[in-house]
């Protein structure tokens, strides 16, 4: 062989041994075009017109992404699990659409809920259907029985995590360590999982799924907490739910268990005024109690737990054995997420 032909032959060597890397733009765009290709039955159409109108009016797809990134670590064809992130995107659709029926909630992602633009019985039906249509997506990516044992374990404990946060609705005694498993279970648990998943598929060790789920599920805890700052400090111009609504709900949240905490006790016989108040002005209760929050100093406090965690989150993710240069693109989703004000 040639000189100049074992250099070409060395270059193409190199090449097809680089790792393709994709960004979050570039995985998002994959997943949005996924979604628009799941297939339905044309009828009866008043069962699959709500999921395809649940799955079209947007959402962050951080679920899947995830999984693709969590997998891209290890892999280059991400397509090939595509049908598995989708699986983890339409669960949770299927979540959203009993939990708005269940909260009463008028509207999502600016639209209308899908019980308030059809009925009740639709939005139970369509729900069931989607979690069905769950399970297919996920049968018909890549066949791994430790990521199907995952998938399964993670729509599980998202239901536990619901049914505590059902519970709490009527206790006045939640404690702060019940309301982060709660969280951990209902929102958290599914972004590690979709990592998990992802990094099993990708062939990753039992250490670097370990990792990588506790990057996911701390994450998670850190954005749920952040939600819960947002519902009461955030920017109503870009917050897409009504600012307030926790506390009108009487909602449980890491914020009024520590107010109940921190308070004296004229001040916890305040919350408790307003937390059994009947018919009173939304706006007058959500004033009182926030004043009350900025008195013993919950705004300061939500803000040092949410940087513990996100520090913690970073910590697991640091040791994911792959090249800094691969996880570079997760650290920026975290960042993004993490930095949302809406």
């Amino acid at each position: 062989m040639s000189h100049s032909m074992s250099i070409l032959c060395d270059i193409f060597i190199f090449s097809t041994s680089i790792h393709n890397m994709y960004t979050i733009t570039e995985l998002t765009e994959r997943i949005n075009h996924g979604v628009e290709r799941i297939a339905y039955h044309a009828e009866p159409q008043n069962l699959y017109a709500p999921i395809q109108y649940i799955l079209s009016i947007g959402g962050k797809r951080i679920r899947p992404l995830l999984m693709l990134m969590g997998y891209n670590l290890y892999q280059d064809n991400v397509d090939d699990i595509l049908n598995n992130a989708l699986a983890l995107e339409t669960y949770h659709n299927f979540t959203l659409l009993h939990d708005d029926l269940m909260d009463k909630s008028d509207m999502r992602r600016g639209n209308p809920t899908v019980h308030k633009k059809w009925n009740d019985n639709t939005a139970i039906l369509s729900g069931d259907t989607m979690l069905i249509m769950a399970y297919q997506l996920f049968n018909q990516g890549v066949k791994n029985a430790e990521a199907w044992t995952a998938f399964i374990d993670a729509t599980l404990g998202v239901c536990e995590g619901q049914q505590y946060d059902i519970d709490f609705e009527t206790r006045k005694d939640v404690s702060e360590a019940e309301y982060m498993e709660m969280i951990r279970l209902k929102t958290s648990l599914l972004l590690g999982y979709a990592l998990k998943i992802g990094a099993i598929l990708g062939g990753a060790d039992a250490e670097d799924q370990k990792n990588l789920y506790a990057f996911g599920e701390k994450m998670g805890l850190a954005f749920q907490l952040q939600d819960d700052w947002l519902d009461v400090y955030g920017d109503p111009k870009k917050f897409q739910k009504k600012l307030g609504g926790d506390i009108v709900d009487n909602k449980k949240t890491f914020m009024l268990i520590n107010a109940y905490q921190l308070a004296d006790d004229i001040k916890k016989a305040e919350l408790d005024k307003w937390m059994s108040a009947q018919d009173c002005q939304e706006a007058e209760k959500i004033a009182a109690v926030t004043h009350i929050y900025n008195i013993v100093g919950i705004d300061r406090l939500v803000q040092k737990k949410i940087e513990d965690i996100f520090a913690q989150a970073l910590s697991c993710l640091e040791k994911v054995k792959v090249e800094n240069t691969k996880k570079a693109e997760l650290r920026l989703f975290a960042d993004k997420l993490l930095g949302r004000q809406y």
